[in-house]
């Protein structure tokens, strides 16, 4: 279910970034829960001068960010949020030339008839439970 914007610079290459998002993906399957073929991803290549990011903003050294935006069905602990954004940095920092301190995730959340996959149809009302989402209130 989430949709996942990946925005980075002109410096990475086509194989950086399927391995970027490869990277996200795999997060998602493994600190979330969601089904290994839920992926939506859209990948944006800027000028790296177009990609604006304080190099030392919360004492994080930045250097060639990544930003990666989520948008996801609420439901998710903050803990769950916690080792979603150490996993995606992990990954991410598994791929040559890309470290952890450059990836940069903010996550949306909303729910589930804010969603159509097709045909017109909020097909998220219809699901008993969507995978990786707890049904109780919030913590």
């Amino acid at each position: 279910m989430p949709i996942v914007r990946i925005d980075l610079s002109d410096r990475r290459g086509p194989e950086q970034r399927v391995a970027v998002s490869d990277g996200v993906h795999q997060a998602f399957v493994t600190a979330v829960g969601i089904p290994e073929g839920d992926k939506f991803h859209l990948i944006t290549v800027h000028p790296s001068e177009d990609l604006r990011a304080d190099p030392e903003y919360l004492g994080v050294h930045r250097e060639d960010v990544i930003f990666v935006q989520v948008t996801l069905v609420r439901g998710r602990s903050s803990e769950t949020k916690t080792r979603l954004f150490r996993a995606i940095a992990e990954n991410l920092a598994r791929i040559d030339g890309v470290r952890a301190e450059d990836v940069c995730v903010v996550l949306t959340e909303n729910g589930p008839a804010d969603y159509s996959w097709g045909n017109g149809e909020a097909q998220l009302l219809s699901l008993e439970s969507i995978p990786g989402v707890v049904t109780s209130a919030p913590d």
